[in-house]
C-alpha cells in the first residue's frame, strides 16, 4: 500500500470545478473550459505523498517550469495561456497558479537521458539494454551515454510505479506517427535544455516531458525541468562510478530510508513526518537549483 500519507481536501473557489488531486498539483476547470493547475508545496518519496511539506516548493516549480518554458518557445509550444490568479482563489495560490489550455494528453512519461543512473542503471546492470536499446559494456553509475536516448514510461497512478516501456511498445499504444513525433520533441528538448544547463555549470542527467495534442499541434504540458521531473547535478561534483549530488528531494530519500526515521520502506506503513533540518536542506536545494539555473534571486 503507498498513495498519500493524509489526502487534501481540495479547496473551493466559486467558478472552478476541482478535478483531480494528484501527488503535488490541484487540477481545477474555470467556466471557459481552461485547465486550472496549482502546486502545492507537497513533497513524493518511494511512491508515498508525505505528511510534511517543503515551504515555497510549489512556488519554485511553478516559476522554474515557467522559465524553462519560455527557453523552448521556439522549439516546443506549452500549454500556458496565463498566471493570473482566478478571482475568488486564495492569496497563497499566487505564484503556484498556471492557467492552461485543456488538450488532448498522451498517456505516456516522455523521458530523454544523457547520463546513466536511476532505473535506466538497474536495467543497465541486468541486460546492457535501457527500454530495449542497447548501450555500450562499461558504463557506471553517472557514465553520459555516447548520445541522449529516449526511453519512455507508462504513466501510473499515485502511489504506483511509473514501468519503463520500449519504443515498439509506445507505437503500438499510441501509433507510429504519434511515438516518432513524441521521440523527436522529447530528445530536442532535452538537448536543448542540457545546453543552457552547461553554461550555467549543471548536468541535465536525464529529464522527463508530458506532451498532449492542441488540434494536431503536439503541445508540451505539466511542468518542465524542475527538480521533481530532472535529475540536475553540480557539473564540479560529477565524479562518475558512485551517486551524484542533485538537486532534487535527495534529502528526503536519504533520511527515510535511515536508521533515524525509523520506517520501513518495505513495510505497509506510511513514512513519519520530516524533522525540521530535512524540510529545510531540502527547500535550499529547490532555492539553489532555481537560482543557479535561471539566474534569478529567490525571494
Amino acid at each position: 500500500m503507498s498513495g498519500f500519507v493524509d489526502k487534501p481536501e481540495p479547496i473551493q473557489v466559486p467558478g472552478l470545478v476541482h478535478l483531480h488531486t494528484g501527488k503535488v498539483r490541484e487540477l481545477y476547470r474555470n467556466e471557459a473550459g481552461d485547465l486550472v493547475m496549482v502546486a502545492s508545496d507537497r513533497i513524493s518519496a518511494y511512491d508515498w505523498v508525505l505528511p510534511t511539506e517543503i515551504p515555497d516548493k510549489g512556488r519554485v516549480l511553478t516559476q522554474l517550469s515557467l522559465w524553462w518554458f519560455d527557453q523552448l518557445a521556439d522549439l516546443l509550444p506549452n500549454h500556458v495561456l496565463s498566471t493570473d490568479l482566478p478571482e475568488g482563489a486564495p492569496a497563497d495560490w499566487a505564484g503556484r497558479t498556471l492557467v492552461c489550455k485543456s488538450l488532448n494528453m498522451v498517456p505516456v512519461e516522455c523521458v530523454a537521458r544523457g547520463y546513466l543512473t536511476g532505473s535506466g542503471l538497474a536495467e543497465y546492470n541486468e541486460t546492457r539494454t535501457v527500454c530495449g536499446l542497447a548501450l555500450p559494456h562499461g558504463l557506471v553509475d553517472g557514465s553520459e551515454l555516447p548520445a541522449p536516448i529516449f526511453t519512455p514510461a507508462t504513466k501510473a497512478a499515485v502511489g504506483e510505479h511509473d514501468e519503463n516501456v520500449s519504443y515498439e511498445e509506445v507505437a503500438r499504444q499510441v501509433g507510429a506517427e504519434t511515438a516518432a513525433q513524441l521521440r523527436q520533441a522529447t530528445l530536442a528538448g532535452y538537448s536543448r535544455a542540457r545546453d543552457i544547463a552547461r553554461d550555467r555549470g549543471i548536468i541535465l542527467a536525464d529529464t522527463k516531458f508530458e506532451f498532449g495534442y492542441d488540434g494536431d499541434s503536439l503541445v508540451i504540458a505539466d511542468e518542465v525541468l524542475t527538480p521533481d521531473s530532472s535529475r540536475f547535478w553540480p557539473a564540479e561534483q560529477w565524479e562518475p562510478g558512485r551517486a551524484q549530488p542533485s538537486y532534487d528531494k535527495q534529502f528526503v530519500r536519504d533520511w527515510l530510508t535511515s536508521g533515524e526515521s525509523g520506517w520501513d520502506r518495505k513495510s505497509e506503513q506510511p513514512p513519519p513526518p520530516l524533522p525540521q533540518q530535512v524540510v529545510d536542506a531540502t527547500r535550499a536545494k529547490y532555492v539553489e537549483a532555481y537560482e543557479r539555473l535561471t539566474g534569478i534571486t529567490w525571494s
